[in-house]
């Protein structure tokens, strides 16, 4: 299996676990991941400490972020979330695996990156926005309630979009993955306008130094997703939504500019969510 570094880097430590069968080497996070199979079992594994090239950082830094990560992934046990099964760390930096999903992710930049993400018949978002509206509607369920039990946990939810959202188009299964950047509550904007996220689903405190990063902004990045899987995405009217008219009331007050309006919390908002879609 090859793939391309920015320099050369040991990987002996792979062996141990298994046949690589496939690697994801195209993330700016500083993290290259592989697929790993071993006695009939798959698995996936996050590693911290080379130079993708894409990463343009300090691999120290990505290390650390990554091992900040397994304490939120021990903290939640949880049927829509991938399962953590084991950390550790090699010579020269930090590998976390996972049990392997068979889902896609609905933001495979690595493959159909810009246009090809909407155009492209192959492309996962493609395919998952050509599904019937009631498996995109259970794929939302399965969403909206893992945030509500990371919210239980006093938790936000951090950098969450499209690309943190796997489905299995065989059993139309949905999982959530890369939560690494979730936070204890309450918490709040240290990074500014380069605060974690995608343009698509963050809100507007999640631009703004020194804003809370609270239950309320969840709430707007579970309605930005509702939008880029129901509706036009970044582009919110009507027109653009193709589910009953009492989930995209639901869906437009998550996204309300001004904080106050929006719903308090996200357990709010997805039993309103839930009454909707009764009606």
């Amino acid at each position: 299996m090859k793939f391309q570094l920015q320099e050369e880097h040991d990987f002996s430590w792979l062996e141990q676990l298994g046949t690589v069968f496939y690697v994801f080497d195209q993330q700016d996070s500083g993290n290259i991941s592989f697929g790993v199979e071993k006695d009939g079992q798959k698995y996936f594994v996050k590693y911290a400490g080379a130079k993708p090239t894409e990463f343009t950082g300090n691999p120290n830094d990505a290390v650390q972020r990554l091992k900040k990560a397994v304490p939120v992934y021990q903290e939640f046990e949880h049927p829509y979330l991938i399962e953590l099964i084991d950390s550790f760390s090699t010579g020269n930096g930090f590998a976390v695996v996972f049990q392997w999903f068979e889902g896609e992710c609905l933001h495979a930049h690595w493959q159909y990156g810009g246009k090809e993400k909407y155009t492209n018949p192959k492309s996962p978002f493609y395919r998952f926005r050509k599904l019937d509206v009631k498996k995109r509607l259970k794929a939302l369920d399965a969403i909206f309630s893992f945030h509500t039990y990371v919210e239980s946990k006093d938790y936000v939810a951090v950098d969450f979009y499209d690309g943190s959202i796997l489905y299995d188009f065989q059993k139309d299964e949905t999982k959530i993955c890369d939560i690494d950047f979730y936070r204890k509550a309450p918490s709040m904007n240290d990074i500014g306008e380069e605060f974690w996220g995608s343009n698509r689903s963050k809100s507007p405190e999640e631009y703004k130094l020194g804003a809370p990063i609270d239950s309320i902004t969840t709430v707007f990045n579970l309605g930005a997703i509702a939008f880029g899987l129901l509706g036009g995405e970044r582009d919110r009217s009507y027109s653009k939504w193709e589910a009953d008219p009492g989930l995209y009331e639901v869906a437009w007050r998550a996204v309300e500019e001004d904080r106050n309006k929006r719903y308090a919390t996200v357990k709010d908002f997805y039993g309103a969510w839930k009454y909707a879609k009764n009606q």
